[in-house]
């Protein structure tokens, strides 16, 4: 057993030069994507019985018939609300019941009437309702397409690549090809019992050259043709030093794409939880054709069309077309199925510090005190796996940390908190009174042959919980009551990782597709075994509060739907400047597909930054949704203080940036946790009309008011920042000095420079007394920093609450004033209100002219207000005005 293990550990940790691609698939060696890539478009064998049509209030359905081997399968078609059409395509009579996927979306889609336009014997017309939108069936060959007026949204099945593997008995084929009911990679057997059962669907974008989203890869934010390679790969695997710019699996998978051009954004959810592979090519000039009741549309040889198809291993396709046409609406549409991003205790949102492994009680209290003596602020300090007894989860080290409560409670008395990890293999130990009960229910994954299954993680031989058995999931909720997880306090919040789920000794690092979850195989399900965890830790947390603590779980592994639960971070990353810049589209991406709080660990968790990369990652974490600090095990300390003090202010300065925009984070946040919009924003999502804005992914916005450009450039001295929107004008945050927008901008930059721009139009607030942690500057008071555009009004808004509970939610107690600037007028209106001691401390108006005087209106009373006008600059700073945050005022320039 210790040699087994050893060389586990051996394999993981003793090679930091690149990933091993011999340990995962290929296309070509996973059986059922050759299969499937093998078809090529053409005539699809697919028709539409049009005598089976049935139509009622909320869907029609429809059989096909595939003309080669006569099985049928059932079309169903809904129109939802929201501008969403759903297709679903399931075998008409499986031998079985074929995998559908549960819990991803928030309810059953409410969905609106559809209607007959027209029927003949080649097809029918249906009405979607707003803007002359229909979709057309075609018969023989079975394709469908999505129209507004004469244009074509989208089609499916125009390139014939329907492809539906129905379940058969064993032995029904004459003669058995390979893969089809066993496949052996490397030294694995998947013994396959149901035999081969994967889907595909190939979609049309004419039109569309710009495609994202399909996370989690290590690559730009706008996607690439895949002919030539692999497709991109969505199966959550544990990738050792994963390598960038390519299509291969990760951490998690979210099976969403948005489609985007100047006229409409849409977007494609296909609801699948198994191994999936995503095609895209790119036709520009005629080489797709389209039906004869189409060929009038389309007049241009040269119009751009990009070409999709999904394959998925098992299962049934269960496509949600997002017609939007805004990427606001997109955002919102996807929302309505899968959730919005949970609005994370405020702390969250501040920084952590983290590694692996901070050794004892006494190394935490030194950690703790060197953030103080350096004046650097923090809120959150981590526990990887070695602060457990033997990597038994909720437990800890008798010896390192015996007196846990202590430690926490030391650290509360801060106002900070800890993170201790919390994975999902149990160690199998009849001693471990978690391993005892988990098995005496019955409720960990199983075999193919009945029996536990087991592998090899962190602990040693390991038992995996079947997250998928609710019962189970209720159970791993209740171990984080404090009678139950010993040493914890409310003060303690958790990070599952190795939640693909990771196996050491398993097909690439995972779980045997043929084991089970009840009837249900690994293959049908792998894709939300992570979703299934996180989901578990986050009520578990949410429970051991009674219910009014808004939790804070972190995930590596995700699907559709895990931004209901907490946080995402891009794995295990490399100190190396490439990771430093991918950090930004993957993020980006994460964002488009509604997982908003995410980062990337700050100086790589793999190797070692040099002192340059390290404050620059910093200077970019400290404007990433999250913000944490992570290493490995074997590479040197590098807490903030570590690199001498010129090189500790600039990281200093950094952190104390995020602190003071934490305002501005937190009411993004709770935008993001009412609407749906993703809080870190590639530029086009604003300036959707702008095509110089469409594949930038080394700059971003966070909401709509500030543009970053990050230095991630080793040794730069300058960068180009493109700056979008005509008549926009956007102001540098450091010097205040204004430009204007449509235009690429050369920035000179320095080891402290961090370029940032604030939105002319906008208000954003900041708390500029950074203490050492967000908690202690609960009711310190605002700055307002009102940008100034001469083209239209400047507006923001200011949302506070207590930071931690659900009394947002559950008594309406919150903040939330609309400010405005308009007329040389500066006003806070009533949204919604509650209390706060904090108060406005100070007012900056960019791009004003000199008043003669500035007046409060308060509560029916006038009162001058102090003011300084730095002309050179154009800023007007108005002091103390002294007004209570969640007051109604008025500010007049006059």
């Amino acid at each position: 057993m210790g040699l087994l293990l050893g060389l586990c550990f051996s394999l993981l940790l003793g090679s930091t030069s690149a990933v091993d691609r011999g340990n995962f698939k290929t296309c070509a060696q996973s059986s059922f994507c050759k299969r499937q890539r093998a078809l090529k478009p053409g005539q699809s064998p697919y028709r539409a019985l049009l005598d089976t049509l049935e139509l009622s209030d909320s869907r029609l359905t429809l059989q096909l018939i595939n003309d080669n081997n006569k099985v049928h399968l059932l079309l169903e078609l809904y129109r939802l609300q929201g501008n969403i059409t759903r297709v679903k395509i399931n075998e008409l009579k499986p031998l079985k019941p074929r995998f559908e996927v549960p819990d991803v979306l928030v309810g059953e889609p409410p969905t609106e009437p559809l209607s007959v336009l027209s029927k003949d014997d080649n097809g029918v017309v249906l009405s979607l309702g707003p803007e002359s939108q229909r979709l057309i069936v075609s018969a023989r060959p079975f394709r469908l397409d999505i129209m507004e007026g004469p244009q074509v949204l989208l089609s499916l099945n125009s390139r014939g690549l329907l492809a539906f593997e129905h379940l058969q008995l064993h032995g029904v084929k004459d003669k058995e090809e390979d893969g089809l009911w066993e496949e052996t990679f490397k030294s694995h057997t998947d013994s396959k019992p149901s035999g081969p059962t994967s889907v595909s669907l190939d979609f049309s974008l004419p039109g569309v050259e710009h495609v994202y989203g399909i996370p989690e890869h290590a690559d730009n934010l706008k996607l690439k043709t895949t002919e030539g390679g692999d497709p991109y790969r969505l199966y959550n695997l544990d990738v050792f030093q994963y390598e960038l710019y390519n299509p291969m699996a990760l951490y998690g998978a979210v099976p969403v794409m948005l489609a985007h051009n100047t006229q409409r954004t849409m977007g494609i959810f296909w609801l699948n939880a198994a191994e999936t592979w995503v095609d895209i090519s790119s036709n520009t000039a005629g080489k797709t054709v389209f039906g004869k009741m189409l060929d009038f549309v389309q007049g241009s040889s040269e119009t751009p069309q990009t070409d999709v198809r999904w394959v998925s291993e098992s299962g049934i396709i269960d496509v949600f077309i997002m017609l939007g046409p805004k990427p606001s609406d997109v955002f919102t549409q996807y929302a309505s199925l899968t959730g919005t991003q949970s609005f994370p205790p405020l702390a969250a949102l501040a920084y952590h510090q983290c590694r692996w492994n901070y050794n004892d009680q006494e190394d935490v209290k030194a950690v703790d005190q060197g953030f103080d003596q350096h004046d650097v602020p923090y809120d959150f300090i981590w526990l990887d796996i070695e602060h457990t007894d033997g990597k038994r989860y909720f437990t800890w080290d008798p010896h390192k940390f015996p007196q846990p409560k202590d430690m926490l409670q030391g650290i509360m008395d801060k106002r900070r908190m800890m993170v201790a990890i919390v994975d999902p293999h149990i160690k199998v130990d009849s001693g471990y009174k978690i391993h005892n009960e988990i098995r005496d229910k019955n409720f960990y994954v199983k075999n193919k042959d009945g029996g536990d299954y087991e592998g090899w993680c962190w602990p040693g031989n390991s038992g995996y919980p079947d997250f998928t058995n609710p019962e189970m999931r209720a159970f791993w909720a209740s171990m984080f009551a404090y009678d139950q997880y010993e040493g914890s306090m409310e003060n303690l919040y958790t990070w599952n990782d190795m939640n693909e789920p990771s196996v050491f000794n398993g097909p690439e690092v995972t779980m045997y597709k043929d084991a089970m979850h009840g009837s249900w195989e690994h293959r049908d399900l792998h894709n939300l075994y992570g979703f299934y965890v996180q989901m578990a830790t986050t009520e578990g947390l949410i429970q051991r509060s009674g219910g009014t603590e808004r939790p804070f779980v972190l995930t590596r592994a995700f699907f559709a739907g895990s931004q209901r639960y907490g946080a995402v971070w891009t794995g295990d990353n490399a100190a190396e400047w490439e990771h430093l810049k991918i950090s930004i589209p993957m993020c980006l991406s994460l964002g488009l597909v509604g997982i908003s709080l995410c980062g990337a660990d700050v100086g790589g968790f793999f190797k070692s930054p040099s002192t340059e990369l390290l404050v620059r990652w910093y200077q970019t974490g400290a404007y990433q949704p999250f913000f944490r600090a992570h290493a490995h095990l074997d590479t040197p300390r590098r807490e903030p203080w570590l690199f001498g003090p010129e090189n500790t202010a600039l990281i200093r300065e950094a952190v104390r940036q995020r602190y003071a925009l934490l305002p501005y984070w937190y009411q993004q946040f709770y935008q993001a946790h009412k609407t749906g919009q993703p809080v870190m924003r590639p530029l086009w999502v604003e300036y959707p009309k702008d095509t110089a804005s469409f594949a930038i992914d080394d700059e971003f916005l966070i909401g709509r008011d500030l543009l970053v450009h990050p230095v991630t450039e080793e040794g730069a001295r300058g960068l180009t920042a493109y700056l979008p929107g005509h008549g926009e004008v956007w102001y540098d945050v450091h010097t205040f000095q204004k430009h204007n927008g449509a235009q690429n901008l050369y920035i000179p930059v320095t080891m402290s420079s961090i370029p940032v721009f604030q939105r002319g139009g906008s208000i954003i607030p900041r708390k500029l007394r950074v203490r050492r942690s967000s908690a202690c500057m609960e009711n310190d008071p605002y700055t307002l920093y009102v940008a100034l555009n001469p083209q239209r009004a400047a507006e923001g808004e200011l949302y506070i609450d207590d930071g931690h509970t659900f009394s947002f939610q559950t008594k309406k107690e919150f903040i939330h004033r609309s400010l405005t600037f308009a007329y040389n007028t500066l006003t806070s209106r009533y949204l919604s209100n509650f209390s706060t001691k904090s108060w406005i401390e100070k007012v900056l108006i960019l791009g004003a002219s000199k008043p003669k005087k500035v007046t409060l209106q308060m509560d029916g009373k006038e009162t001058s207000v102090e003011f300084e006008f730095d002309a050179s600059m154009s800023v007007l700073t108005l002091r103390k005005p002294g007004m209570n945050a969640g007051a109604d005022w008025t500010v007049k320039l006059q």
